[in-house]
């Protein structure tokens, strides 16, 4: 249960104050031995903690997965294997799994978006790291467009979306080999852009060091930079971004 649920239900009689006071100072973490939840996270700062289920042992991906659902009514995690995913899916059996993304989600129902992100990438090989990005946008409540395959050796795919692009809220622009693409779109837009430099590309390429240096010189004074294959970084930034702009025009 989230801080806007519990007032809600104070709101229509279904909650006491002094069970949503019990709420509100509830302890700041949840100490499960192997794992401190931080259950006070989304009230704190208005993002509910998510799960990197990389390196965690079966029986704590289980249980840290069941726990912060009890506790959010939702849950996000991040670089999951499909073996993982089929461990989680034991004790949820409902979440969903994306094999492209490597996320496991599963979202209260009706959930409401608002705003506009643009999720750009060079390559169709950059679409993993990009997905991650829309996805994580999508679970913390933005709506998100995608623009795959746009990069700069065929700029005319990027032209075509200009528009579109120009909508938007802010920009993730994900990109390998010599990250070109975020430096193009900040000097076409006027919005944030948010740069992933990927690990894609040749040997020169240093696993995306050489798409990093690129971002992190860029002329465009637009854009700013995550580091390499940082989707969920670039998402998150990007919802903090997307809810000043929405709070702005009401």
């Amino acid at each position: 249960m989230d801080s806007k649920t519990v007032l809600e239900a104070v709101q229509r009689g279904h909650m006491s104050i002094e069970e949503a006071e019990r709420y509100f100072n509830r302890k700041a973490y949840e100490d499960m031995g192997y794992a401190k939840l931080d259950t006070y996270r989304e009230i704190r700062s208005g993002f509910p903690e998510v799960v990197y289920c990389p390196n965690k042992p079966d029986a704590y991906l289980q249980a840290i997965f069941l726990r912060i659902l009890a506790e959010q009514g939702e849950v996000f995690g991040t670089r999951a294997t499909p073996a993982q995913a089929a461990l989680v899916r034991k004790v949820v059996p409902e979440i969903m799994y994306s094999p492209v993304a490597r996320t496991l989600k599963l979202e209260k129902p009706n959930k409401q978006r608002e705003g506009l992100i643009a999720v750009c990438t060079a390559g169709t090989a950059d679409v993993p790291v990009a997905e991650e990005a829309a996805q994580t946008a999508e679970f913390f409540g933005a709506k998100v467009e995608r623009y795959f395959d746009v990069g700069v050796s065929g700029l005319h795919r990027l032209v075509s979306k200009m528009e579109a692009l120009q909508k938007a809220n802010c920009i993730v622009a994900v990109a390998g080999m010599e990250g070109a693409l975020a430096s193009v779109i900040g000097g076409l837009v006027r919005n944030p852009v948010i740069a992933v430099p990927t690990s894609v590309g040749y040997g020169a390429s240093f696993h995306g060091v050489a798409a990093l240096l690129t971002m992190i010189n860029s002329c465009a004074n637009c854009v700013s930079v995550v580091n390499i294959d940082n989707g969920y970084g670039a998402g998150y930034i990007a919802t903090q971004i997307n809810r000043l702009a929405v709070r702005g025009s009401k």
